[in-house]
């Protein structure tokens, strides 16, 4: 064994990189938003969430009132579901989630806020590490945008222990909301797949579909209407303030669909933010 000091300093920066130390435990009462990134684990806080009022979330007037209801239940210290929003591509899934907290926030003291936290899809395995570092603090809600499984991954399976199947449980203070194309978070291929080369298909497509089975909530977004796009529209230019007649602003926004193959509300945003470059008008 050497004894010069140079090699030893190597050794131990090895050692180091292999087996790093714990992160120190965050502040959690600097911001009200958190980004969950795995490896080195660590939050960062987020003092601005990109969200827009409940009252402009057009054409979901259902779903919306569940997840607020469940979310003040869960924020008053009262039981409440995890959930997950499905559904068709720019219905508002994400955008949701993110107006429900600060909804729920304006409402609350600054000392009894609710916290959310978003984690990456590709981290999903690191979520029991999340949960131990959340235990017992600040109410949370862990949410996770466009979540799905393919192929091999079993990463799933982290999740599933997560949400109820581990022999801890969920901490009572966390909460977990996801959103995803797919109802049952994975493609009907892979379903499909599975069920004509296991040897108990049933028991396979089982272990499948059960992952959803988890959520208590299951919200589900489907495609709007003409008539309800078009109200979305009204809301954003009567929010902003942005000018023009109405029927000359809906020969637009319809045009504007037309041409994008598709009326959702993230269509709706993406021809507010046309329409307001155009006025030379900047959206606060």
């Amino acid at each position: 064994m050497t004894d010069d000091p140079k090699t030893l300093e190597r050794i131990a920066a090895a050692l180091e990189r292999l087996a790093p130390a714990p992160a120190p435990l965050p502040d959690l009462t600097a911001a009200n938003a958190y980004v969950w990134q795995a490896g080195p684990d660590r939050l960062t806080a987020a003092p601005r969430v990109n969200h827009v009022d409940l009252a402009l979330l057009q054409g979901i007037d259902h779903v919306r009132d569940i997840l607020l209801a469940n979310t003040e239940r869960f924020a008053a210290g009262l039981p409440a579901n995890n959930a997950l929003l499905w559904g068709a591509r720019g219905m508002g899934k994400s955008s949701l989630i993110k107006a429900v907290h600060a909804a729920v926030n304006a409402r609350r003291q600054k000392e009894n806020a609710l916290l959310l936290v978003e984690i990456h899809r590709e981290d999903i395995q690191s979520l029991p590490r999340l949960l131990k570092m959340l235990t017992g603090g600040r109410r949370t809600l862990i949410f996770c945008d466009d979540l799905s499984f393919d192929g091999d991954d079993t990463t799933y399976k982290s999740l599933k222990a997560v949400l109820d199947g581990g022999i801890e449980g969920r901490p009572d203070n966390v909460l977990f909301y996801a959103t995803s194309n797919r109802r049952h978070l994975m493609p009907r291929q892979m379903i499909e797949n599975e069920r004509s080369s296991a040897i108990n298909p049933a028991e396979a497509v089982e272990e499948k579909v059960s992952l959803s089975d988890r959520f208590g909530l299951w919200l589900g977004f489907h495609g709007c209407s003409q008539d309800q796009y078009l109200a979305m529209v009204d809301g954003y230019v009567a929010h902003f303030g942005l000018s023009g007649e109405a029927v000359e602003l809906h020969h637009q926004a319809l045009e504007w669909a037309t041409t994008r193959g598709a009326r959702s509300g993230r269509v709706a945003w993406q021809f507010i933010l046309d329409l307001a470059g155009r006025q030379g008008k900047r959206l606060a």
